[in-house]
């Protein structure tokens, strides 16, 4: 059976009750907690910051997973890498120096992703390969939680699984963005082995119960 990372994100988790949240999805099964930080810049909305991450570390033992929507984060990367997080993805577009800033997140102890917007060629990562950890291609365009699934992303996702595979590279690929039982087994079906579900999860009575839905559909691919 296919290995399949469910990571709920917490940007549609309830803040007034986020120690209960984050426990609630731990308990439920998930493999990672997805961590959405918006700057107001890099795309319109503003979320939160490092003390966020640093004040829910304690409240779960699961890879505490980083998404930075921000300009210039190279310069917010050591904040969360010392909040607690696992792993740290800045995005390519916000990167003018993007090999130097994957290595800068290996060398604190962190695993190295970038990701990439819907209309960003997946070929622009061909020469970062080799230090970076995940790949996560958005399937909708970042900024806001509930979109609906770009499928024209489909076929990029079955390109980066293609690349990876040529590459010998054992990199996560994660997609992030409309994500529910109507769409993973696309999703996984063209190659992602990751998945980011906010509302998904977070807007059902269930949480357990909406993360295994999600894990089997995607595992039968």
């Amino acid at each position: 059976m296919k290995k399949v990372i469910i990571a709920p994100s917490i940007l549609s988790a309830d803040f007034a009750n986020l120690e209960k949240e984050i426990k609630a999805i731990d308990d439920g099964g998930c493999d990672w907690v997805h961590v959405d930080v918006m700057d107001g810049t890099f795309v319109p909305p503003i979320t939160i910051g490092d003390n966020i991450v640093k004040a829910i570390r304690p409240h779960t033992k699961k890879v505490m997973d980083v998404h930075l929507m921000v300009e210039h984060p190279e310069t917010q990367v050591e904040a969360f890498a010392k909040a607690g997080a696992d792993m740290i993805t800045v995005h390519q577009e916000a990167c003018v120096h993007l090999e130097r800033t994957l290595q800068l997140i290996r060398s604190l102890g962190c695993k190295a992703g970038v990701a990439l917007c819907p209309s960003t060629p997946v070929s622009t990562l061909k020469n970062v390969l080799h230090c970076t950890d995940l790949i996560l291609l958005m399937s909708v365009n970042p900024g806001y939680g509930g979109q609906s699934y770009i499928h024209a992303v489909t076929d990029k996702i079955k390109e980066a699984r293609a690349m990876l595979d040529a590459a010998d590279s054992d990199a996560f690929l994660h997609v992030d963005g409309g994500v529910s039982p109507k769409t993973i087994e696309e999703v996984s079906g063209a190659g992602a082995d990751c998945f980011v579900a906010g509302s998904a999860v977070y807007n059902t009575p269930d949480y357990a119960a909406a993360i295994a839905e999600l894990r089997s559909l995607a595992s039968q691919v």
